[in-house]
């Protein structure tokens, strides 16, 4: 405020704020932390050989200091200044005391001397007639006069009385210091190392010498392995001297990263549910109302894709449901081009996670097909382009397969088509089969570490000869592409050809065919027994068409032309007259014999990129969907709607009957329709 007027004064920069603002209460909190103190100091710490975050950081921030020059009475110093000023007083001399009192004295004389003049220069106005030198002389010697009388008085008083001391406060001593600071003197120091000691060797080297330094290494490393089995798992130690004992038991090698392995799977998938929670409800809830309006016609539902980033320049080969874990699946990878082959994968993929695969495998060729023990549903079987088969084990953490054929142990020639497991032999070893373009169906059995091969059937083409050398005549045997073992008789299976034919064939012949079928015009790319009729089966070839047999028959029951190739086909596992079959342009084809026995009830488009082309085709086991693979490596899921998977009906009063019996009775009840010589259908 201005003292003045009273008035308030403003700074010209001042906001200008309203009196409800003026009046809000504004809540700060101060803290003892100081905001610019650096909160990244690190410091090396010998202790723990690393670098360290440091976090006790001195938060005081100093704003002004000053030295202060007072003593305390009390102290040593304090003690000493006062007996110093004290002795000081003490000697002084009187003469100096009393010189004040003198020097006061000459004062008032001189004061006095001063008024005497006046006084004589007033009488000398009032005389007429006298010079004014006469009256200065004088008062001159008057002043003189009494000067000399002050003098002789002085003596005569008596001497003032001494004051107390008084002790001044706040006394300081202050005394100018310098210092220097110490100079180390700088120092020289050598070293010389004593030269590395070097010795030249030499040796003359033969076959002699290095067949003998390998079988040393191999008697070591027998040794070793002797060693590591008698060795016991806890070695016990008794001390002599305390007849303590102790045992030592050596921890298994656990990697760091397999500790967090399943917690880490768990969290994937919780985060997969939830990016993709709105497809599993359709998966589980969603049921297509339109079925209802569409009459017979059914369609398809696009659920999951899977893809997997190293794959996306490969062809999906070979799929196939595991048959104890319902949702997962095992997709080969290869290239059905002659011209464009490389490497392959396997990758096993769940619906639980369809962002990235569960398994993951490379081999050197590519794989064309693959198969899952019904029995061991952790064992793998795999059919390479290079005419090689392996075995793999999802148990064993390893990236290479448990068995694989060489050329040693017989392996194709030709790329292998297919696989299929069988039941264990009389020894309980399991043994599978397998169908190659060289003609050769083998049969591998997993003995030990190693696979056992045995030529089961070798396909001729009957009535092609080749011109040999001399002029014999050489047979040339059949291309397979495909096989399938009967579903109740383990010996009887059907071979598809690269010339349209479909073998009937018998483990227990093997030199001749049990019937011949002229299926095709072009190669058989599968062939399947239905898993209800022990009498149907199935197939499907490049010539555009799809056809249902009876092998008592040597004319198809059923032809369906799809207007383009067909690259697989599949029975469902809940009916027996529905099938699904898909094409080179893309599309899927959904049939229902039951229904309708000249059209499919769901034709839909399943890629929607041009030049590419649909391949292979499962149906779920359990669930009403199906799993397409493409060229590009995609696999896309699908549920079928409502008019797609429809069981038969029950009729009034009949028993209801569960299992295959009904679906096989169905079946039968088509069968003999189309026998029928006056049947129009």
């Amino acid at each position: 405020e201005d003292t003045l007027t009273g008035r308030a004064v403003r700074s010209p920069d001042q906001l200008e704020l309203t009196e409800d603002e003026l009046k809000k209460e504004v809540t700060r909190t101060l803290t003892a932390n100081n905001p610019h103190i650096p909160q990244d100091i690190v410091r090396f710490s010998f202790k723990e050989r690393a670098y360290k975050l440091v976090d006790d950081m001195d938060q005081t921030a100093i704003h002004f200091t000053l030295n202060g020059y007072l003593i305390h009475k009390d102290s040593d110093e304090g003690r000493r200044q006062s007996i110093r000023s004290s002795t000081e007083a003490e000697e002084a001399p009187v003469e100096e005391e009393e010189a004040p009192v003198e020097a006061a004295e000459a004062t008032e004389e001189a004061e006095t001397k001063d008024e005497e003049p006046t006084e004589d220069a007033e009488a000398a106005g009032e005389a007429e007639g006298e010079g004014e030198g006469e009256v200065e002389g004088e008062g001159e010697r008057e002043g003189a006069q009494e000067a000399e009388a002050a003098e002789a008085a002085e003596p005569e008083e008596p001497p003032r009385p001494k004051e107390p001391e008084r002790k001044l406060p706040n006394q300081f001593n202050f005394i100018e210091r310098g210092a220097a600071t110490y100079q180390n003197p700088l120092r020289e120091k050598g070293l010389q190392t004593d030269p590395a000691p070097f010795e030249t060797f030499s040796e003359n080297v033969n076959q002699w010498f290095i067949y003998d330094a390998y079988v040393e290494e191999l008697e070591r490393m027998e040794k070793a392995k002797e060693k590591e089995k008698t060795k016991p798992a806890a070695v016990k130690k008794e001390d002599q001297k305390t007849g303590r004992k102790f045992s030592y038991v050596e921890p298994p090698h656990v990697d760091s990263l397999s500790k967090v392995a399943k917690a880490a799977k768990i969290a994937e998938r919780m985060v997969n549910l939830n990016t993709f929670d709105d497809i599993a409800q359709d998966f589980k809830y969603f049921e297509d109302a339109s079925d209802e309006f569409r009459g017979q016609k059914g369609t398809l539902l696009p659920l999951w894709k899977f893809q997997y980033e190293k794959t996306k320049k490969l062809a999906v080969t070979a799929l196939s449901w595991n048959p104890k874990y319902k949702d997962l699946f095992a997709v080969g990878y290869g290239s059905y081009d002659f011209m464009k082959q490389g490497h392959g994968m396997l990758l096993l993929y769940t619906l639980k996670n369809p962002s990235f695969p569960e398994y993951s495998f490379s081999s050197e060729s590519g794989v064309m097909c693959l198969d899952f023990h019904s029995d061991h549903p952790y064992l793998l079987a795999v059919g390479l382009y290079d005419g090689n088969v392996a075995v793999y084990n999802l148990k064993k953490a390893s990236s290479q397969p448990s068995y694989k054929s060489s050329p040693k142990s017989g392996k194709h020639t030709e790329p292998v088509w297919q696989v299929k497991w069988q039941k264990d032999d009389m020894n309980n070893n399991s043994n599978f089969f397998s169908v190659s373009s060289d003609g050769r169906i083998v049969s591998w059995t997993l003995v030990k570490n190693e696979l056992v091969h045995m030529d089961v059937i070798k396909l001729s083409a009957d009535g092609t000869t080749m011109q040999g050398p001399e002029g014999l005549q050489l047979q040339t045997l059949g291309s397979g592409t495909s096989f399938d073992f009967h579903k109740k008789i383990d010996y009887l299976f059907l071979v598809g050809t690269e010339e349209g034919k479909i073998y009937k064939c018998s483990k227990s012949y093997s030199s001749q065919f049990l019937d011949v079928f002229e299926a095709h015009h072009m190669a058989v790319d599968s062939v399947s027994w239905n898993p209800f009729h022990l009498k149907v089966f199935i197939s499907c070839s490049s010539d555009w068409t799809v056809k249902i047999w009876d092998h008592t028959i040597k004319t198809p029951m059923f032809v369906f032309d799809l207007a383009t190739a067909v690259g697989d086909v599949a029975w469902s596992p809940y009916s027996s007259t529905v099938f699904a079959a898909v094409t080179i342009d893309g599309q899927a084809h959904v049939f229902d014999l039951n229904i309708n026995k000249l059209e499919p009830l769901c034709t839909q488009l399943v890629v929607t990129r041009k030049k590419n082309k649909t391949t292979h085709v499962q149906f779920n086991p359990v669930y009403p969907i199906i799993i397409v693979g493409d060229e590009r490596g995609l696999i896309t899921c699908l549920k079928l709607s409502p008019n797609l998977r429809k069981k038969p009906k029950v009729k009034k009063g009949q028993e209801v009957k569960k299992g295959p019996e009904v679906e096989i009775a169905k079946l039968e009840k088509l069968l003999s329709l189309l026998r029928a010589p006056g049947s129009k259908e």
